[in-house]
């Protein structure tokens, strides 16, 4: 099976249509899919469910659909880096249904194994918990999650071969492998992809079974949140004459 495509938009080429949903990997700017979610943009592809721990910034990410008010709604866990998501929440252009971070992870996993639902007690006596069955196990009450079933999974990794197997590099692997396993179909963009056969078994994150289609691409890597400090005055560096 051939799965390695030449341009984001001809990987996803005939998986797109109005209104489906997408599960996507990353968390704030660290492994988000991002040449995909562009060519999902330039696509024009309209009223999207995304599955996403947050929905990136502004102009990144998840952002840039949102911009061009191509998400209808987003299943997420934190939202707090993104003014345009905030504005068309509260105004109700938008749809929300906030999970709790691990919840959403093990909504995908679960859905990746085939798994219908699972009790968890997180969010238990909380709005999470609204509308959602309860059921008590060793006199502790749970709530029950449905797993995520997708249309299409996005995600990015750092290296593949080509049959799809993956290496991802770092906290770039965050929800990446849950969210790639949860679609019924999953095109994955990376940095490298190296021949068959020279991946270590052992180092592999996902195996290519999950994987349909892979681009290979050059990424800005954005930084989300620069921290610096001021140098104090009179500090010399160390390496100064070494």
């Amino acid at each position: 099976m051939q799965k390695v495509y030449g341009s984001a938009k001809e990987a996803l080429d005939g998986l797109l249509f109005d209104g489906m949903f997408i599960a996507a990997g990353g968390f704030g700017l660290s492994g988000i899919p991002e040449l995909l979610l562009q060519a999902i943009k330039d696509a024009g592809t309209k009223d999207l469910t995304f599955a996403s721990n947050n929905a990136g910034v502004d102009d990144f990410g998840i952002g840039i659909l949102l911009q061009t008010r191509q998400v209808k709604k987003m299943l997420s866990s934190y939202v707090g880096e993104n003014a345009e998501f905030m504005r068309q929440y509260l105004s109700g252009e938008l749809e929300l249904e906030f999970n709790p971070q691990g919840t959403l992870a093990e909504r995908m996993r679960a859905g990746g194994c085939g798994i219908p639902g699972f009790y968890t007690k997180t969010g238990v006596g909380t709005v999470i918990a609204d509308g959602k069955e309860v059921k008590e196990f060793d006199g502790q009450e749970y709530i029950l999650e449905r797993g995520i079933f997708a249309d299409l999974s996005i995600v990015k990794a750092w290296k593949a071969d080509e049959t799809g197997n993956l290496v991802f590099r770092k906290t770039a692997r965050n929800f990446n492998p849950p969210a790639a396993m949860c679609g019924k179909v999953c095109v994955v963009e990376v940095e490298e992809i190296v021949p068959t056969g020279s991946l270590d078994p052992d180092a592999i994150h996902l195996p290519g079974i999950y994987v349909h289609r892979i681009i290979q691409g050059a990424h800005e890597k954005r930084i989300e949140q620069r921290t610096t400090r001021q140098r104090p005055s009179g500090a010399t560096d160390k390496r100064e004459g070494a």
